[in-house]
């Protein structure tokens, strides 16, 4: 097996298996699911066309499909607060459906107390000691555990960590 075929395998894991997902939910006749799923499925080669027409990657890999899955999770996350406001509960709870479908394909969310840590050993690693360093750790902390910790819980650990707070759980 080449280098290039080993990356490409790597690559489309996580899209094979939403694609599983989908076939198996259009068998079994679970509608709400293969709907989440195609949309996530159209989402994904509408994004593929427009990397190829503007000369890119044609297939996504799995970070890119995270980063839609993500995306979509905020859009719905976004939606039912409006369903709510505007007492549209029966939307509301599909939206919420359509997120834990979604969420399936990410990865598990580092807990409070691993975050903790997490953020110690950036601050060590980067050898940071001021605010002004803050984004030096986040960069550190997003390339190695993007996906993994909620981005915004972890500027607040940084910010009161380096601006003296302990930042523990």
């Amino acid at each position: 097996m080449t280098r290039e075929t080993d990356r490409a395998e790597r690559r489309n894991v996580l899209r094979e298996r939403i694609e599983a997902a989908y076939r198996e939910a259009r068998a079994t006749g679970d509608e709400r699911t293969a709907a989440t799923l195609r949309l996530l499925l159209t989402a994904l080669d509408e994004r593929e066309q427009a990397a190829r027409e503007g000369g890119e990657e044609v297939e996504l890999d799995d970070r890119a499909v995270e980063r839609l899955l993500r995306d979509m999770i905020r859009q719905r996350r976004a939606d039912i607060a409006r369903c709510e406001a505007e007492v549209r509960l029966d939307e509301a709870a599909r939206e919420a459906e359509e997120i834990s479908v979604l969420e399936r394909f990410l990865p598990p969310r580092m807990d409070p107390r691993r975050l903790a840590e997490t953020v110690e050993e950036a601050i060590r690693e980067t050898g940071a000691r001021s605010i002004r360093d803050a984004g030096r750790v986040m960069a550190w902390l997003k390339s190695r555990y993007d996906g993994q910790l909620d981005a915004l819980e972890a500027k607040k650990l940084v910010t009161r960590r380096l601006a003296g707070g302990n930042g523990g759980p």
